[in-house]
Order: C-alpha cells, then sequence, then structure tokens
C-alpha cells in the first residue's frame, strides 16, 4: 500500500511539473508574439493582394470555380466574415493580427496570410 501510495504522488508531482513547464511556455509565446502589418491574400497559390492592418478596408475575393469569400480588415485585425463555401471553416476561425497567423478556405482556394512589414516587400511564395 505504501508503495502504492508513493506512486500517486509521484505522478501528481509529474503532471504539475508538467503542466507549470506548459504555462511557462504558453506565456512566453504569448508575451514574444509580434503583431503584423499587412494581410497578405493567396488565391490558388498566387498572392493576389496586400493590405495594410492599419488601414480599415472589406473587399471580396471570387475564385475562378464561382466560390467568394469577404475579407474585412478593421482595427488592426484581419476576418473573413462571409463565404460561400460548404463548412464555412474560414468565417468561424477568429479574426488575425500576428505575424504568422492564417485563415485558410479550401473549397475556394483562398489564404489570407499575416506578415510583418518586412516581409511584405519579399515574395512570400516560394
Amino acid at each position: 500500500m505504501k508503495h502504492l501510495e508513493k506512486k500517486q504522488r509521484n505522478d501528481i508531482i509529474l503532471v504539475a511539473a508538467l503542466l507549470a513547464a506548459a504555462g511557462i511556455a504558453f506565456g512566453a509565446i504569448q508575451l514574444f508574439k509580434k503583431s503584423g502589418g499587412y494581410a497578405v491574400v493567396v488565391q490558388e497559390g498566387r498572392e493576389v493582394a496586400t493590405y495594410p492592418l492599419d488601414e480599415d478596408v472589406t473587399v471580396t475575393f471570387t475564385s475562378p470555380a464561382g466560390g467568394y469569400n469577404t475579407l474585412v480588415i478593421k482595427d488592426g485585425k484581419a476576418d473573413v466574415t462571409e463565404a460561400d463555401c460548404p463548412d464555412k471553416l474560414c468565417v468561424n476561425q477568429h479574426s488575425i493580427s500576428y505575424n504568422g497567423e492564417t485563415i485558410v478556405c479550401l473549397p475556394n482556394k483562398l489564404v489570407v496570410k499575416i506578415v510583418s512589414e518586412a516581409e511584405a516587400d519579399v515574395d512570400i511564395i516560394a
């Protein structure tokens, strides 16, 4: 019985240590996230538009197959607010504003990616 109690105590210590490490890692990631400067729109593998996040804009992209996505940039965040795709995953994703975040609509082959000012001057599709 004593051996079993010691094992349980050690398991609890291990779980607590892992949770603490995960919390520290999450906090570090949140602390060092960088806000992006631009929303880059890629459709069917080609960059079709770049918009600064500090300007409010609403634009609708139509895919060659006939589908559409409406991108809204407001208050420094980009969000897909409307789409005609069946699953609406792109609409249900949260708005994005940090470097490296993306919104993807697979049926309409549309990707919205947040990039820094330095990356906006470089071709990100290589």
